[in-house]
């Protein structure tokens, strides 16, 4: 362990050295760590365990990326000459009780200027996660309370274009509830900041096994597809290669069912009226509206036959030898009918043409996946750890003087007061949150800007350091620039 990981404990007469990164002021025993596992008693000096994370950008060598930078994984040896390094929070140590300078201000020169990167470990009490799961599947009413192992954790949200929301954690679960409540979801916002998978239940829904950039798993059955769109733009979309070789097609949809000789896609085409009235509610021509409850069927409905949402077939209108195709959103579902002479829908093998419209339904459905977003407000000890005066700092991000990141990753930061940010945890490197047991999440931020800048807003000056310390002195894990993220040091290409 070297200096920069270690700050100044009381160690008494036995060894016990009391831990102050956090408000649970452990007393940690010779060789232990503390309960959140990320400061030790070395020797009786308190001991930063994780290492710290820089990460290196990638640099050209007779046109070509040198090798080890590619990608995202971690490369062996000493930094590469000439390549920047950014040092992200992750493993920096914490302000508390935040009257502190932030455990690294790190100075270095980039692209001809001056910049300073103020280093630290949040504790997010205010914090919550977002996640998106790209579903056709009904997982629940909106407002419906989700669950892990029993505790309440979050709610469900609104369902977006192919995808259900939830919103776990925040505050009020993590200290608002009872203790179990604040320990079961700090646990599962951690595993899911972290990328690790977690099991949730929806009262009056579904069984979710949900991990930040992998399939949603829903009552055992793992997704594959997020549909291509709704009913109504699927006719849109694919309207004109059906025409000739169906006479009318359904595609189900919970949210908005397609009809297409009454869509206006049909119109077009000249499709002549099929005399086939479904269910619901009619919205405008060839849209209809609650067809049939929300479930696990065709289309995100609860049907499983698809002539169940058929209200009445016009004998005026219909004629006997009708071809039929009926379709979900994604095409996993989809039947082929053709009328008899009693105007009955009589399943058939569906013709190639239509089985190849079908394939390309599914063609242009993107791979489901869990998107996991980390949202926190970084409040008063985070600002004092940057400046005495953390308005200041405040001011300096909406003026977009100051780049905000979370882990070298870029962070969506939120109109209004204060500074709520948000991000991808994907996008940020392995390992980068962790926890206090009081509880609330731990992770990394990072607040970079000129120096010039930084000497404004009354920053801790006499704190800075100069790279070439931080290098010398940290114990670290080294991990190339994602080739997706922006180079944080990089101020005139701001998001």
């Amino acid at each position: 362990m070297s200096d920069v990981d270690t700050v100044p404990a009381k160690t008494a007469e036995d060894g016990l050295v009391r831990c102050d990164a956090c408000p649970v002021l452990c007393r940690i025993r010779p060789g232990r760590t503390g309960a959140c596992d990320r400061y030790a008693n070395v020797d009786g000096v308190l001991t930063r365990t994780d290492p710290l994370v820089l990460v290196q950008h990638a640099i050209e060598r007779k046109g070509a990326l040198v090798p080890f930078l590619e990608g995202s994984t971690s490369w062996q040896g000493e930094i590469t000459p000439r390549a920047p390094v950014f040092v992200t929070g992750i493993g920096a140590g914490t302000t508390y009780p935040d009257y502190k300078p932030a455990p690294f201000i790190v100075s270095q020169p980039y692209d001809g200027v001056d910049t300073v990167t103020v280093v630290t470990e949040g504790i997010f009490s205010y914090c919550s996660v977002k996640v998106k799961i790209d579903t056709d599947r009904h997982v629940g009413p909106e407002q419906a309370t989700v669950t892990c192992d029993g505790e309440p954790v979050g709610h469900v949200m609104t369902a977006e274009y192919g995808s259900q929301m939830l919103s776990l954690g925040g505050v009020r679960h993590l200290t608002g509830g009872g203790k179990r409540e604040g320990t079961v979801t700090c646990e599962m916002m951690l595993r899911l900041c972290n990328k690790l998978p977690v099991e949730l239940a929806v009262e009056g829904g579904a069984k979710l096994t949900v991990a930040a950039g992998k399939p949603p798993v829903i009552d055992g059955h793992r997704e594959e597809r997020m549909r291509v769109g709704c009913g109504s733009a699927t006719i849109g979309i694919f309207a004109k290669q059906w025409f000739g070789h169906a006479d009318e097609v359904i595609v189900v949809d919970d949210h908005i069912t397609g009809v297409l000789s009454e869509h206006q896609a049909g119109r077009y085409l000249d499709i002549k009226p099929a005399g086939i009235r479904v269910r619901g509610r009619k919205s405008t021509p060839g849209r209809y509206f609650q067809v049939a409850h929300p479930g696990a069927g065709w289309g995100g409905t609860d049907i499983t036959d698809p002539l169940a949402i058929i209200e009445k077939i016009d004998p005026g209108t219909a004629w006997p030898g009708l071809r039929l195709l009926m379709v979900s959103t994604t095409g996993e579902d989809a039947a082929y009918f053709v009328l008899d002479h009693r105007l009955k829908p009589i399943a058939q093998p569906m013709p190639a043409p239509l089985q190849t419209v079908v394939a390309r339904i599914g063609e242009n459905c993107e791979p489901a996946l869990c998107t996991v977003l980390f949202m926190g407000g970084a409040g008063g000890s985070l600002r004092a750890g940057v400046t005495e005066n953390p308005v200041r700092l405040t001011r300096s991000v909406r003026e977009r003087l100051t780049r905000v990141t979370l882990g070298g990753a870029p962070a969506y930061v939120w109109p209004g007061g204060g500074i709520t940010v948000m991000v991808d945890v994907t996008r940020m490197p392995e390992r980068s949150f962790g926890y206090v047991p009081t509880p609330a999440l731990v992770a990394p931020i990072e607040f970079t800007m000129r120096l010039e800048d930084y000497r404004a807003l009354g920053g801790h000056v006499d704190s800075v350091v100069s790279l070439g310390e931080v290098l010398s002195h940290a114990r670290r894990r080294e991990e190339a620039r994602r080739p997706d993220n922006p180079w944080p040091l990089d101020l005139e290409a701001r998001a």
